[in-house]
């Protein structure tokens, strides 16, 4: 430590001894020659003025007062110390009042001092410092002055003058608003890093595939399946030496491989990582090596092993194909298979509605069935449960539900179930009215185009026979053809609306794979600017255009459409019926369908000629009004599906299937009530 005082005329300092054992003598010398009469003097307090300008000691009452101690202590002072050093420490002492024993204990008890170098005022002001050595900052205490009296001497070059305070006060005020300043910014940054923080965190999808947890001891380290991997490399290699060892007559080798590789197989079990593995696995493992070194020695042959390895890997190849299409097969197989609770609960109302008497059959409100001022939809079904949904969650949702107005069309085989369905649980204030399909006597084979091709022989040949497969993979391909939805009329109702309901102007048509979540009426104000169809976009850069529905090496296709047309959904769609009926929407569908009779223009499905009947005839909604890939997508963002109006569940992996994306599933089962008697009597649960 270092104790600095100066002045404009002269300075001194106390210093850190750093010396080694040369200046002990030299500390001694000066601590009785200097030190001694100074720390009595400084104990004691100058009084000033205890020196004159003549470097004489003053006379009078003042100097009475000092005994002969203190006179002696200033003699020694004065004859050691020039009269600028006693000058400085005179007006250090007015200005700071008496230097006290306190001072110099509480800077002297970790260190010892000397005096350094005594500058003299002709030489720089500037105080020297040695190097790496700190200095000690000693606040000034404002000297206190008794009532009544008066200062001796003139002390007015040292009190503040008020430009000076005002200075002061100044500085401090810079100093407090530059501190106040930091902290602010310094909070600003905090709260700036949170809040992306928080933005980065919300982009995050929390919706995690397949079992995972932190806890699990197979992610302890980056390489959890290093044993299992080994080991499977093992008993790759055992089965390229047996084949070889057979080659080579080496049976004994042979049969000891065969044997290593069985028990590996058994150690290794269904374990995906070592965490899995038995407690025998080392031990199989080392038995394996050595069985492998061995055989290596005795008939390792480079090219036989690479050809082994070779036809392994094609094998591997092909099993994995016919893997493919097996998966395939079954997942198209499991979308249009129905549910064991789902048949259940449709044979159960099947069997009550037509045990009812006829005139319980029917439903109220029958006169706003062709109410033009009314909201009116379009729902064709034959999943009772479904339907269900569909119509409950608009109800719920809506702001007026009694002016809405569900037309729900059916098969002859669920006609029974779903009028039962929806006389026990009528929705609400809303009107409904269930039809049967067959009850349509206009639509026939005649008039249809899509009728007529059913019935057909090289029709029936494509959708039912499939080329007679005989094994999973090979009826993979054709399956989808023969999915019952491209087959029924339900699904092609869709292009005649005017003809089912032609007293209406404009109906909003609604798939029974879909979720309403928000009311619907806005889309009745929609303008269409001129157009028939309201719907959805749903091409990306290079997705979902038309040239991925529709065959543009045909020279109809190809005059006819642009390939980079952008293609939109059905599932929520807004009709106007009477632009409909000007641009005969019907018969641009039949011109169509008549020209894709062997399949030229597109494979299946309802949305290729949809994407050609409505060309140029729809108006693009916004995309918050309809979400979709709910059935297929497993990446959706929850804010844009909790967003939308309507959620899709377009793809296989209906909500009503086991299949089902559990993370979407529960969207579509709040709008179900489990408690239901006909429910819980068919298992359908949550």
């Amino acid at each position: 430590m270092a104790l600095k005082r100066g002045s404009s005329g002269a300075s001194f300092q106390f210093q850190r001894i750093r010396g080694g054992g040369s200046c002990f003598p030299v500390a001694i010398l000066l601590f009785f020659s200097v030190f001694a009469p100074m720390l009595f003097l400084v104990g004691r307090g100058f009084r000033t003025p205890i020196l004159t300008d003549d470097n004489n000691v003053q006379s009078g009452s003042s100097m009475q007062s000092i005994d002969w101690r203190e006179q002696s202590a200033v003699q020694n002072v004065k004859s050691i110390f020039s009269k600028e050093v006693i000058d400085t420490i005179k007006a250090y002492t007015d200005d700071m009042g008496l230097w006290s024993l306190d001072f110099i204990r509480k800077n002297h008890q970790s260190s010892s001092w000397k005096v350094v170098g005594l500058e003299n005022s002709s030489q720089n002001n500037a105080t020297y410092i040695e190097p790496n050595q700190p200095v000690v900052v000693v606040d000034r205490e404002t000297p206190q002055v008794k009532q009544g009296s008066v200062p001796i001497g003139d002390r007015s070059q040292f009190v503040d003058t008020p430009a000076k305070l005002a200075r002061r006060q100044l500085r401090e005020k810079r100093r407090e608003k530059r501190a106040a300043e930091l902290v602010r910014l310094d909070d600003e940054v905090n709260v700036k890093l949170e809040n992306a923080a928080i933005e980065r965190s919300k982009a995050v999808d929390t919706a995690v595939l397949g079992k995972y947890s932190i806890w699990r001891r197979d992610i302890e380290n980056e390489n959890a399946d290093t044993t299992v991997r080994l080991m499977r490399d093992q008993m790759i290699m055992a089965r390229v030496y047996s084949s070889i060892a057979k080659m080579k007559n080496k049976l004994e080798l042979d049969r000891e491989l065969l044997a290593r590789l069985k028990e590996s197989q058994h150690a290794l079990g269904e374990a995906t990582t070592d965490a899995d593995l038995s407690r025998s696995a080392p031990a199989k493992i080392k038995a394996m090596g050595q069985v492998l070194a061995k055989a290596r020695e005795e008939i390792y042959d480079c090219n036989l092993v690479i050809k082994k390895l070779r036809a392994m890997l094609q094998s591997a190849d092909e099993q994995v194909r016919s893997l493919k299409k097996q998966s395939t097969f079954l997942s198209q197989l499991a979308a249009k298979t129905i549910p064991n609770g789902i048949h259940c609960l449709s044979m159960r109302l099947t069997i009550a509605y037509y045990l009812l008497p006829p005139d319980k059959r029917k439903f109220p409100k029958s006169e706003n069935l062709e109410n033009p001022n009314l909201y009116h939809y379009a729902l064709f079904s034959d999943n009772v449960l479904a339907a269900s949904v569909v119509v409950n969650s608009t109800v719920m949702n809506a702001k007026e539900p009694e002016k809405h107005v569900f037309h729900l069309v059916t098969d002859k085989l669920n006609f029974g179930a779903m009028n039962m369905w929806f006389l026990l649980n009528p929705p609400g204030k809303a009107t409904i009215h269930v039809e049967n399909v067959d009850d349509f006597k206009w639509l026939n084979s005649s008039y249809c185009p899509v009728l007529r091709q059913l019935e057909s022989a090289a029709m029936k040949e494509y959708y039912f026979k499939a080329d007679h497969p005989t094994t999973l993979s090979a009826g993979s391909s054709h399956l989808k053809y023969r999915n019952p939805k491209y087959l029924s009329m339900l699904n092609h109702l869709r292009f005649y609306l005017p003809q089912v309901y032609p007293k209406l102007d404009k109906i909003l048509f609604l798939d029974d794979d879909i979720v309403v979540q928000k009311d619907l009426t806005g889309l009745w104000s929609v303008n269409l600017r001129g157009k028939v169809n309201g719907a959805v976009e749903t091409c990306g850069e290079s997705f979902h255009r038309f040239d991925k529905y529709l065959n543009f090496s045909n020279p109809h296709i190809a005059r006819n459409f642009d390939p980079n047309a952008c293609g939109w959904a059905y599932g929520m769609n807004i009709f106007d019926l009477k632009e409909w009926k000007k641009r005969d929407i019907t018969g641009i569908y039949h011109k169509w369908q008549n020209m894709n009779e062997q399949r030229v223009l597109w494979k299946l499905g309802t949305l290729p000629p949809g994407l050609i009947t409505f060309y140029g005839l729809t108006h693009p909604l916004q995309k918050s009004w309809h979400v979709l890939g709910l059935g297929y997508n497993p990446s959706i963002d929850r804010s844009e599906i909790e967003s939308a109006a309507v959620i899709h569940y377009n793809g296989n992996m209906k909500p009503w299937l086991e299949i089902a994306m559990n993370k979407y599933r529960s969207y579509w089962t709040k709008y179900i009530k489990y408690d239901h008697p006909y429910l819980r009597n068919c298992n359908l649960s949550e």
